[in-house]
């Protein structure tokens, strides 16, 4: 089985479609999307809509879960959050889009050939822990997991790790990256009878229309620059 995961879209539809190309030139059997559909980016409407068009399987993403709460308790207590972000994500998400988000799941599991995957957001613990690579965090995780492979999101940045036998692999950022360039990146993982093999993939696309329109609605110039650059 060959698996596209994708996550943290937030509201980058330029990002979304390019990644979503790029997918269907690679012949993989499903895509699961981590979440985090909105928030930050200026048409969390129209990325739900073509996630739902594509048919993609999705669990819910800590920002996904504050715009539905209308609760800053799920994000970054943050100037930006608290004053822009939230409370325009809350006013720009539709109804209908609410109500999906609402009734995603926080978790997916896939067995294929004997190997099970579990599908987080941010860790098993919480919807928006922290698992960055190396740190103590996904050690705990991973002590306790008792599965062969997880994959998380949350931080924006990939990356894949072994514990043991057991795999944790992070698919980075569709709509908001955080590794220094504006390019999306997904993951792909190919399931064998014996293996898990991981490909960090790396999208570039066309950042400034995301930006102009950004700029036609006022966003903050510290959120226009993170996706200029790639950086938090």
């Amino acid at each position: 089985m060959k698996i596209a995961v994708m996550s943290d879209i937030h509201g980058n539809i330029t990002a979304l479609e390019a990644v979503l190309e790029d997918i269907k030139k690679r012949d993989v059997d499903t895509m699961v999307c981590l979440g985090d559909l909105v928030g930050y980016g200026p048409f969390p409407n129209e990325v739900i809509d073509l996630i739902r068009k594509e048919n993609i399987l999705v669990i819910m993403g800590n920002y996904d879960a504050a715009v539905v709460s209308n609760d800053i308790k799920y994000i970054q207590d943050n100037e930006l959050n608290r004053n822009f972000a939230l409370p325009w994500s809350v006013n720009e998400v539709n109804e209908k889009n609410k109500k999906y988000l609402k009734r995603l799941p926080e978790d997916i599991t896939v067995v294929d050939k004997g190997r099970v995957i579990t599908f987080v957001h941010g860790s098993t613990r919480k919807i928006n822990e922290y698992l960055k690579e190396n740190s103590k965090e996904a050690q705990e995780v991973m002590e306790s997991y008792d599965r062969e492979v997880l994959v998380c999101a949350h931080t924006h940045v990939p990356y894949e790790k072994k514990y043991g036998e057991k795999l944790l692999v992070n698919d980075g950022s569709v709509g908001k990256p955080k590794i220094g360039r504006p390019n999306c990146t997904y993951s792909i993982l190919t399931c064998d009878e014996n293996t898990v093999d991981v490909e960090m993939v790396e999208v570039p696309y066309n950042y400034e229309k995301i930006i102009k329109a950004m700029e036609e609605r006022n966003f903050p110039e510290k959120l226009i620059e993170s996706i200029r650059t790639g950086n938090a």
